[in-house]
């Protein structure tokens, strides 16, 4: 052999070798690892002790709610999320500047972190967040469900059609599920105060790409009604998946059904449900600390390979009224 073949070959074998060295380990680890969190953020407005209510930034709610893999906030080792599934937010427009303020938090371009809702803009109804300040108690007058989701690691595919909650009217006999209904027009709460309250309940899903390894991921966001908490509805005679009030929609069925992970965040009124009341759909709920003072009520079910949490998969520092829970997967 020559030596310039020999050295040729020299340069090659080091040129491997250094790729493989300096090939950072988080950029390694981001094309293997899905970041979701589920949180209620409440309008991002905090109800306090004495009456009065806080109005929260979408910044600080995010440095509030994100962690690294200790379940630390504030730390170095903060990466990206990939998902985050909200409830009660007022419209697109909230949704779409908290989404710009989730990608500058990472020195993304605004863009970079989409969002999806069930009703783009919903229409007032009679609901307060019982606030002292009466323009603070006012923004829960709109309300909707969503997703947000990073651009740079996934492709959405499919919006699924939204679908209705249930529930059982005041005065309605129970009779183990028999007097459930949609929460819908016309069985919504009666009077004109009320007539879009409903657009509060209304759940939405997506099926999404890895764009890293191109596995299909399934996202859904839920908020049942606060009468779900006594009486398990989950539409007419339905108590829901194992008399939780959970139900999903026959269009978001078929994208959960074509995707390998499946996560779905619900803030359901109702505490007790169990971790396996998605078992039929290869999902399995994660957290069980309380995420609204001493109850818990807020749930983030996931299918797939889940890495384990020294927080209970529960950020006790979310400036919400609901605690966010998290899950990070293996892919």
């Amino acid at each position: 052999m020559s030596f310039l073949h020999r050295s040729v070959k020299a340069v090659a074998a080091t040129a491997v070798l250094t790729v493989a060295v300096t090939t950072p380990a988080h950029a390694r680890e981001a094309a293997q690892v899905l970041r979701v969190y589920n949180d209620n953020i409440e309008n991002l407005v905090m109800n306090n002790a004495d009456g009065s209510c806080t109005r929260i930034s979408g910044p600080a709610h995010l440095t509030s709610m994100l962690v690294d893999d200790n379940g630390r906030t504030g730390t170095s080792g903060v990466r990206a999320p990939d998902l985050l599934i909200v409830q009660q937010v007022r419209g697109t427009g909230q949704a779409t500047a908290y989404a710009d303020q989730l990608s500058a938090k990472f020195g993304y371009p605004a863009g970079t972190f989409k969002a999806i809702v069930a009703w783009d803009d919903p229409e007032r109804w009679g609901g307060s967040h019982h606030c002292s300040q009466q323009s603070l108690g006012d923004l829960k007058k709109r309300q909707t469900n969503g997703i947000i989701y990073n651009t740079r690691t996934l492709k959405l595919a499919e919006t699924s059609k939204y679908w209705s909650a249930g529930w059982l009217k005041p005065g309605t006999a129970y009779a183990g599920g028999a007097g459930c209904t949609l929460y819908k027009p016309p069985s919504n709460d009666a009077g004109a105060a009320y007539a879009h309250k409903w657009k509060r309940t209304s759940a939405i899903a997506a099926r999404f790409t890895m764009r890293a390894t191109g596995t299909p991921v399934f996202a859904a966001s839920m908020h049942l009604p606060q009468e779900n908490s006594r009486n398990a509805c989950a539409g007419p005679g339905d108590t829901g998946l194992a008399g939780s009030g959970i139900r999903l929609g026959a269009d978001a069925r078929r994208l959960m059904n074509a995707s390998t992970i499946r996560v779905v965040g619900i803030d359901a009124n109702r505490t007790g449900i169990a971790r396996t009341t998605l078992g039929g759909y290869g999902m399995t709920g994660y957290g069980a600390k309380p995420t609204l003072r001493t109850r818990k009520i807020d749930y983030l079910f996931v299918k797939g390979a889940v890495r384990p949490s020294p927080v209970d998969h529960t950020v006790n520092s979310t400036k919400s009224n609901h605690r966010a829970l998290y899950a990070f997967i293996t892919v």
